[in-house]
């Protein structure tokens, strides 16, 4: 099969997490016996080197400068009223992609969007085959936000939720196939078209950069990882540090937390100065950072999708205190794999029990280690993605 794969997001290194590792995974695993040309877009933050590297893993790799179309809230409000498309989607078009699209269309079996930010560029009257591979629902995303009341605006969240229904709702009826990475979003979509094909494929781990621990640290370190720079896991940060960590001191006065992410907000590096809070920025490693961890903590209010600090904490064998949202489309109970806790009390008496069990540690380390080597590789959902693009 010839696959025309778009990805705004340059989807290298992988090590970047979010869009960049699944793009990358499902990427390499299609290569590998069909002919895959990806366009994608380049930022200021892309190297020669790593396209390069990128391009060793496609039969055609073709890489536009991306371009900011720039315009005030009203405008962007007015657009998004009269278009139906969300300025985030509209932000990063580029022409020049469009026309690469429309001239060499006809060559293609099927198209693939990896993330719905893509889905602009498909045009109704395209005959191939048609998957956009869904990450999250941004309307399931948005009411989630303001029902938690985590929306950082709420009035304008307000008026665009019902906007965001009517697009998501939209651009779900251009494919053929919708992929999705949890049984919620599944559910979301299927409302929107109750007869698209939808397929629920969760992410992996690379377990080359995620190794199992060899020993369990002790003591009571807390940790919480992910991109800060992300409303989502601002949220959870600041939950933690401000409202959970207080609760625990006062039981553990040692008790250490390290935020670990790049690119943190003021507000995330501010939490530095409170006691025993260290906030890294981005490393090299966050395996060493979850090896040397008695617990990560991963206390999300918002966002849908599986999360991958989930799977990577799992795969390492940290221990795992979170929320429902943190444990979105994952077995955690039969056998038990992870504390789950929603309130600050339900996650002082999780994070407590912990501390004063080592043999609960080690049950939830070794059971949700062996939960990712056998349902979350990128090798399985490198084939059930497959599976989706060859049925008729």
């Amino acid at each position: 099969m010839n696959i025309l794969m778009l990805s705004t997001t340059f989807p290298y290194p992988p090590t970047k997490g979010g869009t960049q590792v699944r793009t990358f995974h499902l990427l390499k695993y299609l290569n590998q016996a069909h002919n895959v040309t990806v366009l994608t877009q380049r930022s200021e933050d892309v190297s020669d080197s790593e396209i390069e590297r990128l391009r060793e893993f496609t039969s055609e790799l073709v890489v536009f400068e991306r371009t900011t179309n720039a315009s005030n809230k009203v405008q962007r409000f007015t657009e998004f009223l009269i278009e139906g498309t969300p300025s985030s989607v509209r932000s990063n078009y580029s022409p020049a992609m469009q026309g690469w699209i429309d001239q060499h269309i006809e060559k293609f079996d099927i198209i693939t969007c990896e993330h719905s930010v893509n889905e602009i560029y498909i045009r109704p009257e395209f005959q191939q085959k048609k998957i956009v591979n869904v990450h999250s629902s941004v309307y399931g995303s948005y009411k989630n936000q303001l029902q938690t009341g985590t929306s950082e605006n709420q009035l304008r969240d307000r008026i665009n939720l019902p906007l965001l229904k009517r697009y998501e709702k939209r651009y779900c009826q251009k494919f053929t196939n919708i992929v999705v990475t949890t049984d919620d979003d599944c559910a979301q979509l299927q409302s929107f078209n109750p007869t698209i094909d939808i397929s629920v494929i969760p992410n992996g781990v690379d377990f080359a950069s995620f190794s199992y621990r060899t020993a369990d640290p002790g003591g009571h370190h807390l940790l919480f990882i992910g991109a800060m720079d992300n409303l989502a896991n601002i949220d959870a940060a600041k939950f933690l540090s401000l409202e959970i960590l207080p609760q625990i001191q006062a039981i553990y006065p040692d008790v250490t937390l390290s935020i670990v992410g790049a690119r943190p907000t003021a507000e995330i590096l501010q939490l530095s100065d409170r006691k025993n809070i260290t906030v890294t920025g981005r490393v090299e490693s966050i395996a060493d950072y979850l090896h040397q961890a008695t617990v990560c903590v991963i206390p999300m209010r918002t966002g849908y999708g599986i999360k991958n600090k989930t799977l990577e904490a799992m795969a390492a064998g940290t221990p795992i205190v979170s929320s429902d949202r943190g444990l979105e489309g994952l077995q955690f109970n039969q056998p038990i794999r992870a504390l789950q806790a929603n309130t600050v009390n339900e996650y002082v008496t999780a994070i407590s029990r912990l501390f004063e069990d080592p043999a609960l540690r080690s049950q939830l380390s070794q059971n949700a280690r062996s939960l990712i080597e056998a349902e979350y590789t990128w090798e399985r959902a490198g084939r059930q993605y497959l599976q989706v693009l060859e049925r008729n």
